[in-house]
């Protein structure tokens, strides 16, 4: 009985089984949406057994779950525009694009739907602990330039910014506009200035 050379082969073959198979499911996921997809028709798609997909996702769920968060790690990079405002804003933009295409929305309800079983909770945290950590590159470049006070803490600055814009996208589905993000960039910017050190 041979190994699956998945598992086998971790640094080779297995990356490129991984690629192959989330590729294939954001492509199925876009053309029928989560409720609709099968593991047969990614295994199918991508070219790999099912076995492969089973072992190293489990579930259709988790299958879903991290090729949404890969698609969202891609499609959410880090904005440079030369100025803390400005990369807020177009943090912003990418952010209600993202939320609200199918693909996110389908994300945000697969973390809101699934079981918070281990698995979730950590692919959970490292997803939003990427994108923080991703985003302080702002904040280390807007403190370069004068603009954001050393003591500020990044990440409460990066969720005042991006809360407004979750809670219009998932509660009050109220529209987020250029001018909203703007406005809500300059309060957050002025409330970083105006931060005393503690």
């Amino acid at each position: 009985m041979t190994t699956d050379p998945v598992r086998r082969r971790p640094g080779g073959r297995s990356a490129k089984v991984r690629s192959a198979v989330t590729a294939a499911t954001v492509e199925l996921l876009a053309e029928s949406g989560p409720e609709k997809l099968t593991i047969a028709e990614v295994a199918a798609r991508a070219g790999v057994h099912e076995t492969s997909i089973y072992r190293r996702w489990k579930t259709r769920e988790r299958l879903v779950l991290d090729s949404m968060i890969e698609l969202s790690a891609e499609l959410l990079a880090v904005p440079d525009t030369g100025s803390l405002r400005g990369d807020l804003v177009a943090l912003g933009q990418k952010i209600v694009g993202h939320g609200t295409s199918p693909l996110g929305s389908a994300l945000v309800r697969g973390f809101a739907a699934h079981e918070d079983d281990a698995d979730t909770a950590r692919t959970r945290h490292e997803f939003w602990e990427n994108r923080l950590t991703g985003a302080e590159v702002m904040m280390e470049r807007a403190r370069a330039r004068g603009e954001l006070p050393a003591h500020v803490d990044s990440r409460t600055l990066l969720e005042l910014f991006v809360s407004p814009i979750h809670f219009r996208l998932l509660l009050t589905r109220q529209p987020v506009d250029s001018r909203y993000l703007e406005r809500i960039a300059d309060i957050t910017v002025a409330g970083a200035a105006a931060t005393p050190p503690t």
